[in-house]
């Protein structure tokens, strides 16, 4: 008697992004990886001063700084709604550099939502235990290229329907996108549907960031464009057992 060969498992689809350009047209991509940059400031000497506040709070430290965090294909997400498992959760104003199906780099606003309560566990779990949400816009790198650094990064949290702005700098602060592109392709990881996030700006003393929504635009002084994503944070319910 002979037996057939057992067959491949089937493998996951992969999460999939669509994109609209200034000009109207669609870029659909299929994402193959995510990665997550941390401690991607551009002054070093402030990273540093950073993992030394952290660590008080119980955050390890990085072994090196930037560091770079893989997280699942499928938590890069379009959507307006975060689920999430208890009320210390956030976001964090961010952009994010996707790697077309042509191989075109686009930049698009983005917002990280981190386990703040896993966080001191390990950064790289908390990145996995919530979706970076992009926005459905974007721009062409090479459009934007001369003027990076003037790009402003924003972000609002909504608390009883009151919205309240917790971050605002510009991409000067954090590391370009030509950096990580470099490291990517050291790495042989630019390929299409990679998508990578920046890490974000400094967060405004005071404010209360577990909120109940999150709002972030990546703005363009020059041409009054701006790209926003905005969701909102929705508890779980409670666990049976």
């Amino acid at each position: 008697m002979t037996t057939k060969p057992s067959q491949p498992a089937a493998q996951p689809a992969p999460s999939s992004l669509t994109f609209e350009l200034p000009d109207g047209s669609l870029h659909q991509v299929e994402v193959v990886q995510v990665l997550n940059a941390g401690y991607a400031g551009r002054s070093q000497e402030d990273v540093a001063a950073h993992v030394a506040e952290l660590a008080e709070l119980g955050v390890p430290a990085p072994s090196v700084t930037p560091a770079l965090y893989p997280v699942a294909p499928y938590l890069a997400q379009q959507t307006g709604r975060v689920r999430v498992q208890h009320a210390r959760t956030s976001g964090e104003a961010e952009w994010a550099l996707v790697v077309a199906a042509d191989g075109e780099l686009l930049l698009t606003a983005a917002c990280d939502h981190t386990d703040r309560e896993l966080e001191v566990h390990g950064v790289a779990w908390s990145k996995n235990a919530a979706p970076d949400v992009l926005a459905t816009r974007a721009w062409r790198l090479s459009d934007v290229a001369s003027r990076l650094d003037d790009l402003t990064l924003r972000a609002w949290v909504t608390h009883d329907g009151a919205e309240t702005e917790v971050q605002s700098g510009s991409l000067a602060e954090l590391l370009p996108p030509a950096y990580w592109v470099e490291v990517l392709r050291e790495r042989g990881a630019l390929v299409p549907g990679t998508v990578l996030i920046s890490g974000t700006i400094p967060m405004a003393e005071g404010v209360d960031q577990f909120a109940e929504r999150w709002r972030v635009e990546l703005g363009d002084p020059a041409t009054g464009r701006t790209i926003e994503c905005s969701y909102d944070v929705v508890p779980l319910p409670e666990p049976i057992g």
